[in-house]
């Protein structure tokens, strides 16, 4: 099908994306079969499981984990509900965890309760002898489902046919892309990026080439690309549904930042009216928002950053500070819980979990836990040897320059 007759389609992540929202600031657990009743997709699980209270589900995890002892560790992005994150060895954002990861290789099982590239990126990471294990395999990622292999092949192909030469363009990927994704960042002399290093990711690629592909949340790139002073006019955005991205070739070859047009469901839910607000009603509130907010919305913001700096940034202020958040609504719950000395309250009056990352169910993780018990593993996440290959050599350039 040539790009004139192919239509946009949303990823199925996307269109779930607000499955999830509640006016109530609180989401708590109940049993997986009344939360099946959201209709969003599942994994099917063996239906023992499927009407255990948050009780029994944590009595039977603690069980299962002094069982297995130090042959599984847990990891838990911190979007993960707190049901989950309490039974997380080490928590964090992705960059964090992917340290982790391969800093883990005595470790027999990784249980990665986050989404998929994650548990993907992990396994990358790993050594051949670990297994990687992902508690519902339907926990994905509506950003890295915006750019498909197949489409990304094709720009880079478009791409490299208007400016070759070794040196005329450096592909980067946001962590949350798969594996295919950063294989070919590794073949190409590029990088691997998060939120906490994309700045540097960045600015180290653009010393080495003469512009950037970044992909894919075009928000994220834009809004490193400004920190580092390349105007917006050096930056143009590649749509995979039009010919060229939607650009000519002139406009390629002027380019300095080509955008992939991804964006994060959670954090373009964020705006500048919600900042406005938000000062209305507390005059002295800091706001602080995630960098895969849209550029009106961080330029309205105090500050920006990733989920580990806006950790940091409230724990370690003052008693009796306001704090308003542009992020995740577990992360925020979890940080107001931490902070009751000060006020903190997500931007967005409608509570919008990540609908992917809230389908890690502690019913999925005793499942998979007790999988491991069994020795029969489900859930195992494995990347193509040729793929863990290149991808391996994005990574770790990554985790050199951090």
């Amino acid at each position: 099908m040539t790009i004139e007759n192919r239509v946009y389609t949303l990823p199925l992540t996307e269109i779930e994306q607000t499955a999830f929202c509640d006016t109530e600031d609180a989401l708590p657990a109940q049993s997986l079969s009344e939360e099946m009743k959201i209709n969003v997709r599942w994994q099917t699980i063996p239906p023992e499981y499927l009407h255990m209270s948050p009780e029994e589900l944590d009595v039977k995890i603690a069980d299962v984990r002094q069982k297995l002892g130090d042959k599984v560790t847990v990891l838990g992005h911190h979007y993960q509900r707190e049901e989950i994150i309490k039974y997380a060895d080490f928590q964090g954002d992705s960059f964090l965890l992917s340290k982790e990861a391969a800093d883990l290789p005595n470790v027999e099982y990784i249980v990665f309760c986050g989404v998929h590239f994650m548990a993907e990126t992990a396994c990358i990471l790993a050594e051949d002898s670990q297994t990687i294990i992902l508690p519902n395999i339907t926990a994905g990622c509506s950003m890295a489902d915006m750019a498909p292999m197949e489409d990304v092949d094709d720009a880079w192909n478009d791409i490299k046919a208007i400016i070759p030469g070794d040196n005329s363009i450096v592909p980067l990927t946001y962590m949350n892309s798969i594996a295919g994704i950063k294989a070919l960042c590794g073949r190409n002399g590029g990088a691997v990026c998060t939120s906490s290093n994309a700045k540097k990711v960045m600015s180290w690629a653009l010393e080495k080439g003469e512009r950037v592909l970044f992909l894919p949340d075009q928000h994220l790139g834009r809004n490193t690309a400004s920190d580092l002073g390349i105007p917006l006019d050096e930056m143009i955005l590649w749509n995979p549904f039009k010919t060229l991205g939607g650009n000519t070739e002139e406009q390629i070859i002027n380019s300095k930042v080509i955008l992939w047009r991804g964006h994060c469901s959670v954090h373009t839910r964020f705006t500048k009216q919600q900042i406005a607000t938000a000062r209305e009603r507390f005059p002295k509130v800091n706001v602080v928002v995630h960098p895969e907010c849209p550029k009106e919305t961080v330029e309205a913001a105090d500050m920006n950053g990733s989920t580990e700096f806006i950790k940091k940034m409230i724990n370690e202020s003052e008693p009796g500070s306001i704090w308003a958040v542009g992020t995740e609504i577990s992360l925020v719950n979890r940080l107001a819980k931490e902070n009751p000395d000060k006020t903190v309250f997500c931007l967005d009056p409608v509570s919008c979990p990540c609908s992917t990352m809230y389908r890690i169910h502690p019913a999925y993780l005793l499942w998979v836990l007790d999988s491991i018990d069994s020795g029969n593993i489900v859930n195992r996440i494995t990347v193509p040897a040729e793929i863990k290959q290149s991808a391996n050599i994005a990574l770790r350039r990554m985790l050199e320059l951090a």
